[in-house]
């Protein structure tokens, strides 16, 4: 039987069904809205109709370092990183349309020209990457699934996580951040679990300072909920 560690992109079918995220309604303000049917075009990208490949040269037009950014809710952290860090192209993975109409807001309204916004399954799209293409990885605050039955449904799980690294290149990082401390050690054991990536912090990270507080973190320490960092990179 061949190993998801050995080739990640041939996990069972039924698995590759099973929905990591749960689609969300929302309003979109004026702006937003006005924002979403103005820049799509430009800096948007819809994963399912990549028909299984995306080449990031060609999404940005220019070659450089790719951080892929899962879950990238209202954008804000996404934004800042990427204000902070013109060196590096951002792609964020969002479903919530509201969220993905405000980050393409602050695109234009802080000049982002290495920013794109996809809409659909992240795991789609990380299939649809060449193989060590990413410089990095932001998986923060991820749907928790807390109720044991939905656990399956879990972003960092050993077949997601042996995924994502193989679209690591060599030294690449893959960082996740919780505020579910149950979810958090499951992450723990799944990360130090792969063979392929190593932990430079032997367990939980520092709160690394590039990582922007968001309005969903600072409703998490408000409840004196503790966030954990994991910071992993793919071996050399």
């Amino acid at each position: 039987m061949t190993s998801t560690h050995q080739n990640p992109a041939a996990a069972p079918a039924h698995v590759a069904r099973i929905r990591t995220f749960h689609p969300r309604r929302g309003r979109m303000s004026d702006r937003q809205r006005d924002a979403l049917t103005r820049l799509w075009p430009a800096y948007g990208l819809e994963i399912a109709d990549l028909d299984g490949r995306c080449d990031p040269v060609a999404l940005f037009g220019r070659p450089a370092p790719l951080v892929l950014e899962i879950g990238s809710g209202m954008g804000d952290a996404t934004a800042a990183m990427a204000a902070a860090d013109p060196d590096r192209h951002y792609l964020a993975v969002e479903v919530h349309t509201p969220g993905i109409a405000n980050l393409l807001d602050l695109v234009q309204r802080h000049g982002l020209d290495n920013v794109r916004v996809a809409r659909g399954d992240a795991l789609d799209l990380v299939r649809a990457l060449p193989e060590g293409s990413l410089d990095a990885v932001h998986a923060f605050f991820p749907d928790p699934w807390p109720k044991a039955r939905h656990h399956k449904r879990r972003l960092i799980q050993p077949a997601h996580v042996a995924l994502l690294r193989s679209r690591l290149a060599p030294g690449g990082t893959l960082h996740c951040a919780t505020d579910w401390a149950e979810y958090a050690e499951s992450m723990r054991e799944t990360l130090t679990a792969d063979p392929e990536l190593v932990d430079p912090h032997d367990g939980f990270a520092p709160r690394p300072a590039h990582r922007p507080v968001t309005k969903f973190e600072r409703r998490a320490l408000t409840a004196d909920r503790p966030i954990f960092d994991l910071i992993h990179h793919r071996r050399p």
